[in-house]
């Protein structure tokens, strides 16, 4: 069985946590939160690049679900988010916009999206009603099915790498019917959601992903009034609260055990990170590639293919003066494959300054830029372009997709290794839900580990 390599290093100083989770993206924060209520130790590992990274760069595009019954709601709720922070998210009927080169659409409550595709010429009454009445119905059993199904499993080391086909539906799931007698028109329009809501690489999300994606716009989008809080802050403060932990890491490491435990050895230190178990939380194979610059051992369960697709993200800062007129907080750019995603945060409640971020698969920076731009004709000598960093190993923009169609609704497995306990969290797995599958891996996945733990 591919195992970590033991520690050679005598000296080291051993500290011990429960729980490390090597990475800070978000489902590795679901994780660590929900394994820290749950009385464990947690130690979260992060790249320092990554740690330094302005946070609304690392921020979902669109927050579905936050409010109400919805997923996002009642793990925040779970963890005990304080009602005053939960009470700074902003639910509003519109989602976003979608802009193309013919229009500009508000896609929110189902009478406003029906009204503005028939405005647009996009569809008839008649027709465009129906569908989105139906998107609502689809996407709330599409809910209620994530509320339910397991989503994980630990099969063990010899499992991994076999080909996991996803087990049929119980129910009538999936894109409605009045999909498929829709317009021509609207496919390009719903295709662009499609594509900025799901966190895949390359791949088309399933019926039943894209329903969710489609259907969870209509019931609008949170946001939160300003920059000054984000969902992961919540998260990050969840933790600290209750005693969980964060450190960086600047520089090479090792992935060792020692004493039958996982653990994480930082080059040029004395220390030693031992945990019961370790989460990984990154692209294995970005791991693989630092392991090997910092020319320490690479694990036969980490060395995989790197992703070979990147999204691009730009950071702006204007003045609240030159955002135009009827532009919503976030916009949905689609000209012919590319789409870009652009979402404008206020500095502070009462602050003129307004940050933007705006993000693409397939896109350089500049072409990212010039898309703004396009947007904002009266922004120019007065939009401000901010350097990103960007991670090595712990890098939330590296997209995969799953393998052998082993997504949604199927369950995918979190477990590398038994002895020492070694988990992954595949985020590709879930990733044509978007948000709310980072949010549903790192719940289920912690419950499975909490459960290994005892």
């Amino acid at each position: 069985m591919p195992d970590l390599p033991a520690s050679g290093r005598s000296h080291l100083r051993a500290r011990r946590w429960d729980v490390l989770v090597l990475g800070g993206a978000l489902p590795g924060l679901v994780t660590a939160a929900r394994l820290c209520l749950a009385g464990h130790r947690v130690l979260v590992i992060e790249e320092e690049a990554a740690a330094r990274t302005f946070e609304p760069l690392r921020e979902p595009f669109l927050l579905t679900g936050a409010v109400g019954p919805g997923l996002l709601a009642g793990v925040l709720r779970d963890l005990g988010v304080p009602l005053i922070e939960l009470r700074r998210l902003e639910q509003s009927p519109l989602a976003f916009q979608v802009v193309t080169p013919e229009a500009r659409i508000d896609v929110g409550s189902p009478t406003r999206t029906a009204e503005e595709l028939v405005a647009w010429g996009l569809a008839k009454p008649d027709t465009a009603q129906p569908l989105l009445r139906a998107l609502v119905r689809a996407a709330a059993a599409e809910h209620d099915a994530m509320l339910t199904a397991p989503v994980v499993r630990a099969g063990g080391f010899r499992r991994l790498g076999r080909s996991a086909a996803a087990p049929p539906s119980r129910h009538a799931r999936g894109m409605p019917a009045e999909a498929a007698s829709a317009p021509l028109e609207l496919v390009p329009f719903f295709d662009a959601q499609v594509r900025a809501l799901s966190n895949l690489a390359e791949a088309d999300p399933g019926p039943e992903a894209r329903a969710r994606l489609l259907g969870a716009a209509l019931e609008g989008g949170a946001t939160f009034p300003s920059t000054e809080t984000t969902l992961r802050g919540l998260l990050r403060a969840r933790i600290r609260a209750l005693h969980g932990e964060f450190k960086s890491l600047p520089g090479g490491f090792e992935l060792v055990s020692a004493d039958a435990e996982p653990g994480v050895a930082p080059a040029r230190s004395t220390d030693l990170w031992l945990g019961r178990a370790l989460v990984i939380n990154v692209p294995r194979g970005l791991l693989a590639r630092a392991l090997r610059e910092a020319e320490a051992p690479v694990p036969e369960l980490v060395d995989v293919a790197e992703p070979g697709v990147r999204r691009a993200r730009v950071h702006l800062r204007t003045r609240r003066s030159v955002i135009p007129e009827g532009m919503a907080r976030r916009i949905i750019r689609a000209d012919g494959k590319r789409v870009i995603t652009i979402s404008a945060y206020p500095a502070s409640p009462n602050s003129d300054v307004v940050e933007v971020v705006a993000s693409a698969v397939g896109a350089s920076g500049d072409e990212i830029e010039r898309a703004v731009l396009e947007l904002m004709p009266f922004c120019e000598g007065r939009l401000v372009r901010h350097p990103t960093p960007e991670p090595r190993w712990d890098d939330d923009d590296a997209l995969e997709d799953p393998s052998h169609n082993a997504a949604w609704p199927g369950e995918v497995e979190i477990r590398l290794a038994s002895r020492p306990r070694v988990y992954q969290l595949p985020r590709a797995g879930l990733a044509g839900l978007g948000v709310e599958g980072d949010v549903l891996l790192g719940w289920r996945s912690a419950e499975r580990i909490a459960a290994d733990l005892g």
